[in-house]
């Protein structure tokens, strides 16, 4: 009985919950040539509040806004550049995608490319160090291998030396 009352739950929660998220219809222009238009406009204006996508393909209340002030822009008769330099007049060129090269948009476009040229020279500079050390770092002077030679003999010594001492230790214990 428990199993039919799930189910009963189950089927009223997949028949009534999809349409309480429904959305209502977008609203288009009823010549195909100018919802095209719309689309074009639409595809070059950068969506404000997603700011990565475009108002076309952005959901947010904003851009949808802005697409159905396209829409009415287009179906009063304005140009493409019309209602694009509307939208850059009000917005600024950052609601461009593609912001046009001008002196407030250089450090846009040069940017990543001037990135990438300082991470180049970093790296050679840093390279060239590298194999300079390594060149320096040859062989030991006389005087430096004499001084080696007598650190690592001592050390070599040192170990047994203690060990010895241990050893002479460990007698002296056991014959008391």
């Amino acid at each position: 009985m428990n199993s039919l009352k799930i189910g009963i739950v189950l089927l009223c929660l997949f028949v009534f919950a999809p349409p309480a998220f429904a959305k209502e219809a977008e609203y288009m222009v009823a010549d195909p040539e100018m919802e095209k238009t719309v689309n074009a406009i639409s595809e070059e204006l950068r969506c404000l509040v997603c700011q990565n996508q475009t108002i076309a393909d952005s959901n947010a209340p904003l851009a949808v806004d802005l697409k159905n002030q396209v829409r009415d822009m287009v179906e009063s008769g304005q140009s493409q550049s019309d209602i694009i330099d509307y939208m850059v007049e009000r917005y600024g060129d950052f609601v461009r995608y593609r912001p046009p090269m001008n002196t407030s948009t250089m450090l846009l476009w040069v940017g990543p490319f001037l990135l990438l040229l300082i991470g180049v020279v970093v790296l050679v500079v840093n390279l060239r160090k590298r194999t300079t050390v390594i060149k320096n770092d040859g062989d030991l002077s006389v005087e430096e291998n004499e001084r080696l030679q007598r650190l690592l003999a001592a050390e070599s010594s040192a170990p047994a030396a203690k060990h010895g001492n241990l050893s002479s230790q460990k007698a002296g214990e056991e014959k008391s």
